[in-house]
């Protein structure tokens, strides 16, 4: 009996009043300090560094280009997640609860599914932008132009509210319908079963990823043989050695970035859209991995600044004017 009873008094409830309270899930204070920091930093990062990206870009109008629009919108829906997704978010997985009503849940799950997924599809838009660039040069500005960025823009947003509104529908059913049992007070998560979740999973991350993929190898191949072109053309001019060092310096930076892109990119979603294929044949029985496989997939937003904005040459001189105004104006 004694045991029995100390066994009941180690179960926390989110609201212990309630009978129909969900069971807490309770961190060491240490470990939930830390957590609060590192993820903390995260939202930080995530939020100031699109805010840069947004401000620097809507202020200059020499970088109203097609590929800056581009960028633009998947800073703004980055900057989105980071400052209206991620705080309460932070709070659900620290505390294992949510306490911030029923209605606000649904809202947070809507704009978080929302703005998810236009991220993701705006880097397979980047991809087909940055693809197009490559392969057809001189036919790029009439391929590409403004116009052309606001509509791949505006069907980034249109994919992203159908696959939301198709989501949350599905959700709906399932825990009204068929896992009733899993409701209680304090949960706030997107339901899935094993058809939905593959479908999902494939609609939104493997088949674009794969294809993203292709794009980029097909990119590689391409700039190779603009290399040996650059080559042949140049031989007159320069000497065969120097040409070859000038030469693998090239491929190696367009390797090196397409390998940031595109290993970021698989490395931060890869292990949550394949965890959510699993979990429904788990048996939905393993909340702590969910909640670490999201913050992983989060953190692809907070990164995104550093791999499409910094590596710019443009961006680093917009910061350094930046930081010249304001040391101007501090100093006067």
């Amino acid at each position: 009996m004694k045991s029995n009873h100390s066994e009941m008094e180690s179960v926390h409830y989110c609201f212990e009043s309630s009978n129909t309270s969900c069971v807490k899930l309770v961190y060491p204070t240490t470990i939930r300090a830390s957590l609060y920091v590192l993820l903390g930093a995260t939202i930080l990062l995530t939020v100031l560094g699109n805010l840069l990206v947004i401000v620097t870009i809507s202020h200059s109008k020499q970088l109203h280009t097609p590929t800056n629009y581009l960028i633009l919108s998947l800073a703004v829906s980055d900057f989105l997640l980071g400052a209206v997704v991620m705080p309460p978010s932070l709070i659900r997985s620290l505390e294992t609860c949510w306490y911030l009503g029923e209605c606000f849940c649904q809202i947070h799950s809507s704009i978080d599914i929302l703005l998810s997924a236009a991220s993701i599809f705006m880097l397979y838009m980047i991809s087909i932008d940055r693809y197009v660039a490559v392969s057809r040069p001189l036919l790029y500005h009439v391929k590409i132009t403004n116009c052309v960025a606001k509509y791949m823009i505006l069907t980034c947003w249109v994919f992203s509210a159908l696959f939301c509104f198709e989501t949350e529908m599905n959700s709906w059913i399932i825990q009204n319908f068929y896992l009733t049992q899993l409701n209680c007070e304090g949960r706030c998560a997107v339901l899935q079963n094993k058809l939905s979740s593959t479908l999902s999973s494939l609609f939104v991350f493997f088949i674009p990823g794969l294809f993203m993929l292709g794009l980029y190898l097909k990119i590689l191949v391409i700039a190779h043989k603009q290399a040996r072109s650059l080559q042949v053309t140049i031989l007159t001019n320069m000497n065969r050695e120097k040409t070859r060092i000038i030469l693998s310096k090239l491929e190696q930076k367009s390797t090196r970035t397409l390998g940031i892109v595109t290993g970021v990119y698989l490395s931060c979603w890869s292990p949550f859209f394949i965890y959510i294929i699993i979990d429904p044949v788990t048996g939905l029985s393993t909340p702590y991995m969910y909640d670490i496989l999201l913050w992983i997939g989060y953190l692809n937003s907070g990164i995104n600044p550093i791999i499409y904005s910094f590596l710019f040459i443009w961006f680093r001189e917009s910061i350094r004017k930046a930081f010249r105004k304001i040391s101007a104006n501090f100093n006067y």
